[in-house]
C-alpha cells in the first residue's frame, strides 16, 4: 500500500515538472525576461506600464516566436499592464480610469492592441474577449533593433502622449489623451475641500491657472474673489485686474490694479514695472519706477528703478549715480554682481533696459 502510494507521489511530482517551467513562481529569484516600470503624467493624470523585458536573443520573433493574428501578453511573464489615475482616449476612444491587461495582436500590417479589465493574469494564456474594455487598430512601423522588449512615451504633450512597443526591429505606437481641463477642473474642486480652502494662495492659483490658460474666467473671478476675501494681497488683486481686463472690463481692472498698487512693497512695485517692460510698456513702467522711488526713496530697488528710467532717457551720469546708490543698499550677494555690471554699462553709456 504505502508503495503505491509513493509512485503515485512521485509520477504527479514529474507530471508537474513536465509542464511548469523550471524557475518556480513561488520564489523570487531572477528572471530572463526583468521586469520594468516606466510612468509618464500628463497634466494631472499618471500612465504606467508595468511589464517583463524579453531579449531577442538571436531568434525570428514576428510570425515565429510570436505569431501573427494570435493575442500576445505584449511582453513576457505576467500580464503587461498599463494603469490610468484619470479617464483617457485611445486612438480617440474613451477608456476609465484603472489598471488593465495590455495585449495585442500582431499583423504584418495592421495590429490590435487589447485592453482587458483582468489584469492579473498569467500571460495572454486565459485571455477572454469578453473582458476587453477596448480595443484599437494602429499601424506598426520600422524601428531601430531594439534586444530587449521596450515600452517608451513619445511626442508628449500638455494633454497627450503616444506609447510605444518597441522590439526587435518593429515599433507599436498607439495615442493617450486625456481631457486636461476637465480634469484639473475636477481636482481642483477636490483639493479645495481640504485645508487648502483656507489659504488665499490657493484660490489665487487657481485663478491664474484659469487666466493663463484662458478659460472659465468667470469661475477664475470667482476664485480670485475668494482669496482676496480670505487675505487681501496685492498679488491676488493684481490677478483679479488682469481676469478683469482679460473678459473686457478695463475700467474695473484699473480700479482693482490701483487698490493693488497702493498695497505694494517697494520689491512688488519694482517687478510690476519689470513686468510691464516685459510687455512693452515702457512709459507705464517708467511711471511705476517714479511711483517707488516717492513712495519708498531709500530702498535699493527704487534706485533701480530710477537708474532705469535716467538710462532709457539718455541722462547715464544720474543713471550711474542712481545704480550706485542701489549697490550701497542691495541685501544679497547675488543681486549685487548684477549691479555692479549694470554700473558699468552705465558708465560705458549703454542702456541697461536694452
Amino acid at each position: 500500500m504505502h508503495k503505491t502510494r509513493l509512485l503515485v507521489w512521485l509520477a504527479s511530482i514529474l507530471l508537474f515538472a513536465s509542464v511548469c517551467p523550471a524557475q518556480t513562481v513561488m520564489l523570487d529569484l531572477p528572471r530572463q525576461s526583468q521586469h520594468a516600470l516606466i510612468t509618464q503624467r500628463i497634466g494631472l493624470t499618471d500612465i504606467t506600464v508595468n511589464y517583463h523585458r524579453p531579449l531577442v536573443n538571436s531568434r525570428q520573433i514576428w510570425g515565429k516566436v510570436v505569431p501573427y493574428g494570435e493575442v500576445w501578453r505584449a511582453g513576457a511573464n505576467e500580464n503587461t499592464t498599463v494603469t490610468f489615475t484619470d479617464p483617457v482616449t485611445i486612438e480617440g476612444q474613451p477608456l476609465d480610469k484603472g489598471t488593465y491587461g495590455l495585449h495585442m495582436i500582431p499583423g504584418e500590417n495592421q495590429w490590435t492592441v487589447i485592453f482587458s479589465k483582468m489584469s492579473a493574469a498569467w500571460g495572454s494564456f486565459s485571455y477572454k474577449q469578453n473582458e476587453d474594455a477596448l480595443r484599437v487598430t494602429v499601424k506598426p512601423q520600422t524601428a531601430e533593433f531594439h534586444d530587449a522588449l521596450t515600452y517608451d512615451f513619445d511626442d508628449v504633450k500638455p494633454d497627450s502622449t503616444v506609447v510605444t512597443l518597441r522590439w526587435e526591429k518593429v515599433a507599436v505606437p498607439f495615442k493617450i489623451a486625456v481631457k486636461l481641463n476637465d480634469t484639473v477642473d475636477a481636482r481642483i474642486h477636490e483639493e479645495l475641500r481640504g485645508l487648502n480652502q483656507y489659504y488665499w494662495e490657493s484660490w489665487d492659483d487657481v485663478a491664474t491657472y484659469y487666466l493663463t490658460n484662458k478659460i472659465n474666467l468667470d469661475e477664475a473671478l470667482k476664485d480670485e474673489e475668494q482669496s482676496i476675501k480670505t487675505e487681501e494681497r496685492f498679488d491676488n488683486l493684481m490677478t483679479k485686474s488682469r481676469i478683469l481686463e482679460a473678459m473686457d472690463h478695463k475700467d474695473d481692472a484699473t480700479v482693482v490694479r490701483n487698490r493693488a498698487l497702493e498695497k505694494a512693497s517697494a520689491l512688488q512695485l519694482y517687478f510690476y514695472g519689470r513686468q510691464l517692460q516685459g510687455d512693452k510698456k515702457q512709459e507705464e513702467a517708467f511711471a511705476i519706477f517714479r511711483s517707488n522711488a516717492k513712495k519708498f526713496p531709500d530702498y535699493w530697488t527704487s534706485h533701480l528703478g530710477l537708474a532705469r528710467v535716467y538710462s532709457g532717457q539718455g541722462d547715464f551720469d544720474k543713471a550711474v549715480k542712481e545704480a550706485q546708490a542701489a549697490l550701497s543698499g542691495v541685501p544679497d550677494d547675488a543681486n549685487r554682481a548684477n549691479l555692479e555690471k549694470y554700473v558699468k554699462r552705465l558708465q560705458s553709456k549703454e542702456d541697461i533696459n536694452r
